[in-house]
């Protein structure tokens, strides 16, 4: 029994391992892709985009290894029907449990990665994730103004830029600030430059003018310069303070929120989250036990089990939809939290109830007919 285990989990394994690859990597080029243009056009350097992209891995990996893990089992126990080798197994007498056994322990391991992935690796990268953005942000205020577009680089705070020259100067510079609550102030010139200094980031700008219009008073007044500079340091320095985001927080922070009142209106949602942490790895197991329910089950059929396959990916894909919304609910109604835990562990009772019933007659009779012609 040890030998037919590990015959199956080793199969399991490379499944998993080339499955998990493939889609991390073909979801991690599609995210980097939206993070290149800062490297290749704003002249970002190499390495803070290597950090974000590397950030943004365990975010991926929690989507990841539950589809791989239950393509693998997919995968593999139909090619044992196929290969009449799950029949001989039960020939030997295996229950369907116990023929489950290797897919239930890779299901037990891929959860336990979730559960490290979703509690601990999860918040602390996507917390590095939004600080480094942010700092980005402040640091490479230089690199991340768009030329043709209006740039939003910090609250009340817009900048416009006409053209940039390969040497680094800007062309037809507007930079618009609503901070003040009774002033408006717009600055414009033909030209300029953004460098950097040991207070941050500023814009030096050449031939313009600034002006100034009273809110209250409605009155307008004008300063022509010949060169006027504006801090862009601090105009967004929000790094300690800022609110953190549901996926930045652990799940102390997401089940005990603050008394901060960003925390109290979002409390909901915040506890919501921290329940979806517990309850999200233990899709993997709904996922593995449905995939041995759908194809342990029913009728021998030499031809596969394609209808059953399909049957198991339908089940599957309304699980995540239904995950999804449940979390939403639980998010507007606090009354429905504990709704999260029954969405894997209602299918995994019932897809432990079909593989605990005792096979058929019909299906016994197919099975040993297709030992004697095999």
């Amino acid at each position: 029994m040890r030998a037919i285990n590990r015959y199956i989990l080793k199969q399991l394994a490379v499944v998993t391992v080339f499955v998990a690859v493939g889609l991390t990597s073909a979801i991690w080029l599609t995210q980097s892709l939206r993070l290149i243009d800062y490297i290749v056009n704003r002249g970002l350097p190499a390495s803070s985009f290597l950090s974000l992209v590397i950030l943004l891995l365990p975010s991926f990996l929690g989507l990841v290894l539950p589809v791989a893990i239950f393509t693998a089992v997919l995968f593999v126990y139909h090619k044992l029907v196929l290969d009449s080798e799950l029949v001989v197994m039960r020939s030997a007498g295996l229950s369907q449990l116990q023929l489950a056994r290797p897919a239930i322990l890779g299901g037990l391991i891929i959860c336990l990665i979730c559960y490290s992935i979703s509690l601990y690796l999860l918040p602390l990268s996507f917390r590095e994730f939004k600080d480094l953005q942010h700092r980005i942000r402040n640091d490479y205020s230089i690199v991340l103004l768009q030329e043709g577009v209006f740039n939003t680089v910090a609250d009340g705070i817009t900048v416009y830029v006409r053209e940039r020259n390969s040497d680094g100067e800007l062309q037809g510079i507007l930079v618009h600030d609503n901070r003040a609550p009774n002033v408006l102030t717009t600055m414009m010139a033909e030209r300029g430059a953004l460098v950097t200094s040991d207070e941050g980031p500023r814009v030096v700008m050449v031939n313009g003018n600034r002006q100034e219009l009273d809110r209250k008073t409605r009155r307008l007044s004008l300063l022509y310069f010949d060169s006027y500079t504006v801090e862009l340091s601090n105009l967004d320095n929000t790094l300690i303070g800022r609110w953190r985001e549901p996926k930045e927080r652990f799940l102390h922070e997401l089940m005990y929120p603050t008394s901060e009142h960003s925390d109290q209106r979002f409390k909901n949602a915040l506890i919501a989250e921290g329940h979806h942490r517990l309850a999200g790895p233990l899709y993997v197991l709904s996922f593995v036990l449905l995939a041995m329910a759908c194809l342990l089950s029913g009728e021998f059929n030499r031809r596969g089990q394609n209808r059953r396959l399909i049957i198991a990916i339908l089940c599957v894909a309304l699980l995540e939809g239904l995950a999804l919304g449940l979390q939403d609910l639980a998010s507007r109604y606090a009354s429905l939290r504990p709704v999260i835990y029954a969405g894997p562990i209602l299918p995994m009772a019932i897809a432990l109830y079909v593989l605990l019933r005792r096979p058929s007659r019909k299906r016994a009779a197919d099975e040993a007919e297709a030992i004697a012609t095999a």
